[in-house]
């Protein structure tokens, strides 16, 4: 098995990629919401697991908006 090291990015490349800050990336890896690891004290990201996490809040959110709210 050949490990792909262009498929990892750094908290930069990873809020660059999702188009946020990088506080926004630190504060999500505060609260256990990314799949991330760590090399040292650096987080680290790999691509495939990133995409199937967005795959997984779009679902998410669609549920939520499909979803008609009901009053108890």
């Amino acid at each position: 098995m050949q490990f792909d090291s262009s498929k990892i990015m750094t908290v930069k490349e990873l809020a660059d990629y999702l188009k946020v800050h990088a506080s926004t990336v630190y504060r999500q890896l505060k609260l256990g919401q990314l799949p991330a690891f760590k090399v040292g004290s650096d987080w680290r990201f790999n691509q495939d697991s990133i995409e199937r996490w967005v795959k997984e809040q779009e679902r998410a959110e669609q549920h939520k908006v499909l979803t008609p709210f009901t009053a108890s």
